[in-house]
């Protein structure tokens, strides 16, 4: 079993961060609706805890997108030399080269590269809201409901170019690189 650096790289960046993303949202929907419940108890256990998960949920959407900006995206753009008839290794230019595939990357991969941005960043608005009112947001109802709007926008986003990379690995996934051996098999005769 081999997987090449790019495919692992690009593993990590979508079903890794990106999925264990999109599963902390349910934990960051059910923490901030609490906060809606007049008169629920916030003890400071818990504000703290609300805290960091909502910080630590930013700071792995950023994770997400700049993996995927810096390290993915390069690979993707790859430019093929003159001349070059295999373009399996150029999924930019393997989009492109067929009317049937062209829409993955005018629409898809235009949509994924700028919609991600809005996770990590309304991510880290919710987060930053959060630690300033904390279990006090059930007093402040247009507060409280423009931060569940900025998550919701997250999710929104995060599936979003979640879906859209999922495709665009199908059809052109990012693949090269040194190879790494996970498990040898048994020879057969």
């Amino acid at each position: 079993m081999e997987i090449t650096v790019r495919d692992a790289v690009t593993m990590l960046h979508g079903m890794g961060f990106g999925a264990l993303l999109l599963l902390a949202f349910s934990g960051a929907v059910a923490g901030l609706y609490s906060t809606s419940i007049a008169g629920h108890p916030w003890t400071d256990r818990e504000r703290r805890l609300a805290c960091a998960y909502l910080v630590a949920m930013a700071a792995l959407a950023w994770i997400t997108v700049l993996a995927g900006a810096y390290l993915v995206y390069p690979w993707y753009r790859a430019v093929a030399p003159p001349g070059t008839t295999d373009l399996s290794g150029y999924p930019q230019r393997l989009l492109m080269s067929n009317t049937s595939t062209s829409g993955w990357h005018d629409i898809g991969m235009e949509w994924k590269e700028h919609i991600a941005w809005f996770a990590p960043i309304t991510l880290t608005a919710v987060a930053y809201i959060f630690i300033r009112y904390g279990a006090h947001l059930s007093q402040f109802r247009g507060v409280r409901n423009a931060v569940l709007a900025l998550a919701v926008t997250a999710f929104v986003a995060t599936a979003v170019a979640g879906a859209f990379g999922a495709m665009l690995n199908k059809f052109a996934p990012v693949r090269g690189g040194s190879t790494i051996t996970i498990m040898k098999g048994e020879a057969h005769d």
